[in-house]
């Protein structure tokens, strides 16, 4: 007769304590697990820049609120935690939660774009984009390098696409951001 032994169980961290640990590489915290994740590519990072910096100064010029970059982190829920990594994120002045954080955000952004990266699984963006609008995002662009395009999701099921003869255009916080989908391809050749 064969004994099945229970597997121990791993301790839950919170993101508190993921901060803590440092550079221990890409990774995401799902319900109080690490996953990892790659690391961006140099399309992936110049993308990021370019959209990053477009966006920026958009709302640096009207004093519209914050643009951060980087991979910044945002609690979807707590206790078990989960801490997603954004490529951009824009948070509105009146959504400011008045200072820097020396943690993760708790402040819910209007605006996520995530750049598609080649090891990126369409299963793992499908649970972040309802991730993001669990928490009250408003809008998700997710860029695409390989198809040249930009999805505009305003909900995880609602999604509008946009090709290189579109213009990528801002809403709410953003209304007047306007992007040709072209110019943000033109680099990459």
């Amino acid at each position: 007769m064969r004994t099945i032994t229970a597997l121990p169980e791993t301790k839950l961290i919170t993101g508190e304590e993921l901060l803590k640990m440092g550079d221990i590489g890409p990774c995401e915290l799902m319900d109080g697990r690490l996953v990892p994740r790659n690391y961006a590519t140099g399309e992936h990072g110049f993308l990021v820049l370019a959209l990053a910096t477009e966006i920026g100064n958009f709302v640096k010029e009207r004093n519209l609120g914050r643009v951060m970059i980087g991979g910044v982190g945002v609690y979807i829920c707590r206790n078990p935690d989960r801490v997603r990594a954004m490529d951009i994120a824009f948070i509105s002045k009146e959504c400011w939660p008045g200072k820097l954080s020396q943690g993760y955000l708790e402040a819910t952004p209007q605006l996520i774009v995530e750049v598609i990266s080649p090891t990126d699984r369409w299963e793992d963006v499908r649970q972040k984009l309802e991730d993001y609008f669990s928490i009250g995002v408003q809008r998700v662009w997710v860029v695409e390098p390989e198809n040249r395009a930009v999805l505009v999701y305003r909900s995880a099921t609602e999604m509008q696409r946009l090709g290189e003869g579109d213009t990528l255009a801002g809403e709410g916080a953003l209304e007047g951001f306007t992007l040709p989908v072209a110019s943000l391809f033109e680099e990459l050749e």
